[in-house]
């Protein structure tokens, strides 16, 4: 397994990134999602509760430009399941889960973000404890590098194993355009309670590039929800 907190110190601009998996004593589930910028308007954004799910909002409403990309609900909770990714599609999954449809299916109508020329991969990931030891899920949508650009869509699933997790990001680094990711979910080790693993997320991500961190543990046996967040706007 490689170490989550080296692989974010040694890039100064990962983007948006998911990590799912379970923890060490093999009782919770594990999640974190954070958000990085290097415009203005990006990282005039904070992370903010409803309920058990989360929003991101603009910081000052004053200076916020273009809502369309960074104003939207990246967790959402149904059914002993957490849906969790980098944009709107959180949504598109939530209502087509509610109409029978599956992860799959659900962001086989979504595809890469439309802001060329970096078209930023849709990341999301499906966290559930609806069944003995716990699974999740993994996906990008992301362009294929052509002239227009082709949408290819990739799907992963893992089951949840203790002190094991997986992590997906949107870029590779820093650069104009920015280079998508990469390859497969990196597995990565889990380890800590919540405030331990959170703070060492937290301490990893570019100081300069960061912008809020969201990270929840979920007990198995009871449901309860622990959440941690982090926003450098306070």
């Amino acid at each position: 397994m490689n170490n989550l907190f080296e692989i974010l110190k040694t890039n100064a601009y990962p983007g948006r990134g998911i990590v799912l998996g379970k923890s060490a004593d093999g009782k919770k589930l594990v999640s974190a999602y954070f958000i990085m910028g290097r415009s203005s308007n990006s990282r005039n954004r904070v992370f903010v509760e409803e309920g058990l799910d989360l929003k991101t909002q603009a910081f000052d409403p004053a200076k916020l430009e273009d809502p369309s990309l960074i104003i939207y609900a990246p967790v959402r909770v149904i059914d002993k399941k957490m849906i969790v990714t980098n944009g709107d599609q959180t949504d598109t999954v939530l209502e087509g889960m509610k109409e029978k449809k599956d992860f799959e299916a659900s962001l086989s109508t979504r595809e890469f973000e439309p802001d060329a020329p970096n078209y930023t991969p849709r990341i999301s990931g499906l966290l559930s404890w609806a069944k003995e030891g716990g699974s999740y899920k993994m996906s990008i949508l992301k362009a294929d590098g052509a002239e227009p650009p082709q949408c290819r869509r990739f799907f992963y699933w893992y089951p949840a194993m203790a002190g094991h997790g997986h992590f997906i990001h949107t870029y590779r680094g820093d650069g104009n355009p920015l280079p998508s990711f990469a390859g497969e979910p990196t597995e990565v080790e889990i380890k800590g309670d919540i405030d331990e693993f959170a703070a060492n997320v937290w301490e990893s991500l570019n100081e300069e590039n960061k912008v809020s961190l969201f990270v929840r543990y979920i007990d198995m046996a009871t449901g309860e929800m622990e959440t941690r967040i982090f926003n450098k706007n306070e």
